[in-house]
């Protein structure tokens, strides 16, 4: 059922019946407990401030965030922060495991990162993700005048730390941005952080949410940082919305390419975002961008990310459908099968009118893309909800 494809893909698309007319979402305004706990971590760990990493550790731990978590951020912070900086912050980490040990506390200790395929080399995978992230191939002065620069982000930060998936983008942004804040002279690359947050979905209010979390745990020359460059960001986007074929148009038009349709390029964050209903899923569940061909196109999709716990119905496609999972840790079925484990990467393909479900795991948030087709107008079929003894059975 289950295909390997190395390269993750930016969006999650689902397709669905009936997305549009669905009731808009309550978007969450703040980042989650448990991402607002990443904040402090970060920003002390990048700092080298340890007495207050100390009981941030903790409260980030109490706050829901695994072992494994906490110190893969630590260890992506040694990209930004430098070794010093996040070698002491791992040993600080241990001290304060080893203190929570001795009070009787035990820690859920998460997951262990999941192999990363061998195919395609790590320089393309990193290559990929990176574009991902950046909304565009990288290029400029400083890489082609240190190309091991270009070979470090690509192959290990990229391909080999983005590429875990312990943590998620959005996981990882938060701590980039936290980190960058609490550095001088980072201006540059926290303004650049800011767009890649803003380009995958983190929202604006979620933006201000991790300043506002900086201003009460960290200080207020930190949150002024990142409202600053969420401010620049913001602007930038605002100056670059139009439409490219507009600004890509010769001052004198070819009066031949009059008659030419504009090219429909449906933008991320363009269309607000709506709740996963209730008949079609249980837990919470997110839908970006819907989309649709023109004409007598019949493939459509949308954007879907879905919170630990969160799956869809059983459900079949009269025509089938594609899932390409690109973040996160995620479970699907076909009826009659196991509950499977799908990986960022992984492609999945569900048989015209097979019976089957998808969604995330019952700890780990999963995104995808799905794309199916619709036949004589209709897309998909829903079915009865999926238990919760089906939904984890096996696991």
């Amino acid at each position: 059922m289950i295909g390997k494809f190395a390269s993750l893909i930016g969006g999650i698309c689902f397709a669905m019946s009936g997305t549009a007319s669905a009731a808009p979402a309550e978007e969450r305004s703040e980042l989650t407990e448990r991402r607002q706990a990443i904040v402090p971590i970060a920003a002390f760990t990048a700092s080298g401030d340890v007495e207050r990493l100390k009981p941030a550790l903790a409260a980030g731990l109490d706050a829901g965030l695994t072992v494994s978590e906490v110190r893969e951020v630590l260890v992506q912070l040694y990209a930004y922060a430098g070794f010093p900086r996040s070698l002491n912050g791992l040993g600080t980490f241990v001290g304060v495991l080893d203190e929570r040990a001795a009070r009787g506390i035990v820690d859920d200790a998460g997951r262990e990162a999941s192999p990363i395929l061998a195919e395609p080399g790590v320089r393309e995978r990193g290559t990929r993700v990176q574009t991902l992230l950046i909304g565009a191939p990288v290029k400029g002065r400083v890489l082609e005048f240190a190309p091991a620069i270009d070979t470090f982000l690509k192959e290990h930060l990229f391909g080999d730390i983005f590429g875990s998936d312990v943590l998620d983008f959005h996981d990882r942004e938060v701590s980039t941005i936290a980190a960058l804040a609490a550095m001088q002279g980072t201006g540059s690359q926290l303004l650049s952080h800011t767009k890649v947050a803003l380009n995958i979905g983190i929202t604006r209010d979620q933006l201000r949410s991790l300043g506002a979390t900086l201003a009460a745990q960290v200080g207020q020359t930190e949150a002024a940082r990142a409202r600053d460059a969420l401010a620049d960001a913001v602007a930038a986007r605002s100056e670059t919305s139009s439409s490219p074929i507009t600004r890509l148009q010769p001052e004198r038009p070819n009066p031949a390419q009059e008659t030419r349709s504009t090219m429909q390029i449906l933008r991320s964050g363009s269309q607000p975002s709506v709740q996963g209903p209730s008949d079609w899923f249980t837990g919470t569940v997110r839908i970006d961008a819907p989309f649709k061909g023109s004409g007598d196109a019949r493939v459509g999709g949308a954007t879907v990310t879905f919170e630990p716990g969160a799956r869809t119905n059983w459900h079949t496609h009269p025509l089938g459908q594609t899932v390409i999972v690109t973040a996160g840790l995620g479970w699907a079925q076909r009826e009659g099968g196991p509950v499977e484990e799908i990986r960022p990467g992984d492609i999945v393909w569900f048989a015209p009118g097979e019976k089957h479900w998808h969604g995330a795991t019952a700890t780990t948030a999963m995104t995808h893309i799905a794309i199916a087709e619709a036949k004589d107008g209709k897309v998909v079929d829903w079915l009865e909800p999926v238990a919760d003894a089906q939904f984890t059975q096996g696991h």
